[in-house]
């Protein structure tokens, strides 16, 4: 008897066990339910506070919801960017700038919403410090310097085309120089659209650029060893691609992100490898400006069939490109904080688009040199065809003509009334037919129109003189070189659309 009672008393203490734990469980479900909907609720009430604090401007009330926004803000039941966007227009109308600018700033890095920076709601605070910060950091904004940098990009490639679409003297060495030109140009297009706020709407062009900074290097290396030593391409030339290849394969899932979470890592500042990258291409690039000074001495001491010009040309680049090397390495100090101002910044801009505005006008200019094609009243006709079959080298073609100059200009062998083909060939020590070669070709005239044109610039000049007032023209005439008074009178009219008296007489008027 006494153990079944006692079975009776157990089995009494396990029931009434389970009917608690099932009280607990359904009062703590209950709990939930109600903590939601509360917090629904609440949310619901705030919002009526907010809108009646707002018609009827009263502070008190927008403290209380910005109190309450915070404290459902701790509990996560509701969408933080909504309550981020509220709590900053609350603190707009407390005129309280920072705190506002704050929340404008959350809002938009868990939005994604950049233009709400720019929402009318804003123009009370928008004289205030804070706030002019904030839209100079988010809003599309168009001053110098992006223009600037938009310019010299879109002329880098505009000439790119111009180049390629031209015929010059060697098609590769064209493609490797204007192929750097672009790339060069690209990445500044898309500094300007950094400076102009446009990554946060072309999210995009997050790193474009990026691992196309390690052909600098390569293509303009390939480029002297083509100019100065006709290199021909071999597979094992590929090598220099690995770089590239490399860290675009790193680079290759930030790439193929969707737009959203691309803008969410320019918010944030998120830029992965970024100091890798830095490093290694200054690394590339100190490399190959080496192993390019070093081909350009060597070629130089070893006294190469290279012209003054071409001599010129390739040694600019060769400090133009150093120039930058060392501006971008200085700027490099400050990458981790991605500062897109300040001196070193714009002293970046400044040696980068100067070595593409000279190649571009270089670049079109030596081409133009080379052109075998040119308009003449309309027509086209073949250049130079006389001379399609000689010996003469571009090299010995330009340094004749420097030749020439000297001659010309410093010893003035025009002032001889007895100069001829023969005897200025002479001078230069080379044929008649390479001196007649080297007139047309460079100064697109023959012999008489570059001998005469030299003598009546010279006539102006003495014509100038004051002390020459009294001075016959005859006697001027056969100073400059010319043997008789009617030569001299045709020719400063061809040249000068005047005669020479009529010209005396507009000096002294």
């Amino acid at each position: 008897m006494w153990l079944t009672q006692l079975n009776i008393t157990v089995s009494l203490s396990r029931f009434r066990a389970l009917f608690f734990l099932l009280i607990f469980v359904s009062s703590s479900v209950s709990a939930r339910n109600e903590e939601s909907l509360s917090s629904k609720d609440i949310a619901s009430q705030i919002d009526s506070l907010f809108y009646s604090a707002e018609n009827n401007f009263q502070n008190e009330r927008f403290l209380i919801s910005i109190s309450q926004y915070k404290g459902v803000l701790k509990r996560g039941t509701i969408d933080s960017a909504v309550v981020y966007k509220k709590i900053a227009l609350a603190f707009t109308k407390l005129n309280q700038p920072e705190l506002a600018c704050m929340y404008i700033e959350k809002y938009v890095k868990s939005s994604l919403d950049v233009g709400f920076v720019g929402h009318s709601y804003f123009n009370e605070i928008s004289s205030s410090k804070s706030y002019q910060a904030l839209s100079s950091k988010y809003l599309k904004k168009i001053n110098f310097w992006a223009l600037f940098c938009l310019y010299v990009g879109f002329i880098g490639v505009f000439m790119y085309t111009v180049l390629n679409l031209r015929k010059g003297p060697d098609k590769i060495a064209n493609f490797l120089i204007s192929t750097f030109l672009l790339i060069h140009s690209f990445f500044i297009i898309r500094i300007s659209i950094l400076i102009a706020n446009y990554e946060y709407y072309l999210p995009h062009t997050l790193y474009l650029s990026a691992s196309f900074s390690f052909l600098y290097g390569p293509l303009i290396y390939f480029y002297f060893k083509r100019v100065v030593a006709k290199h021909q391409f071999r597979l094992l030339d590929l090598l220099h691609l690995i770089p590239t290849v490399i860290f675009f394969i790193i680079l290759f899932p930030i790439y193929s992100l969707p737009q959203e979470e691309k803008l969410r890592m320019i918010l944030n500042n998120e830029r992965p490898y970024l100091s890798v990258l830095v490093i290694f291409k200054i690394m590339s690039l100190v490399t190959y400006i080496t192993l390019i000074a070093i081909m350009y001495v060597t070629s130089i001491k070893k006294n190469e069939n290279l012209a003054k010009r071409e001599r010129d040309w390739l040694r600019n680049i060769i400090i133009l490109c150093a120039v930058y090397v060392v501006a971008y390495a200085v700027y490099a100090v400050h990458i981790n904080q991605f500062i897109i101002r300040g001196f070193l910044f714009y002293l970046q801009i400044i040696s980068m688009s100067l070595l593409a505005l000279y190649i571009s006008y270089t670049s079109y200019t030596r081409l133009l040199l080379f052109e075998n094609v040119k308009a003449i009243k309309g027509k086209t006709k073949i250049k130079f065809h006389k001379y399609r079959k000689s010996n003469l080298t571009e090299s010995l073609s330009a340094e004749l003509k420097e030749k020439l100059l000297i001659l010309l200009d410093d010893e003035k062998v025009y002032l001889q009334n007895d100069i001829t083909l023969q005897k200025l060939a002479d001078y230069l020590n080379t044929t008649r037919n390479n001196a007649s070669q080297i007139i047309n070709e460079h100064f697109d005239l023959n012999f008489f129109e570059l001998i005469n044109t030299y003598r009546i610039k010279e006539a102006k000049e003495i014509l100038k003189n004051e002390k020459s007032k009294d001075l016959n023209l005859i006697e001027v005439a056969y100073e400059v070189g010319f043997n008789n008074k009617v030569t001299f009178n045709k020719s400063f009219k061809k040249y000068n659309h005047t005669t020479p008296s009529e010209y005396v007489k507009s000096l002294i008027t």
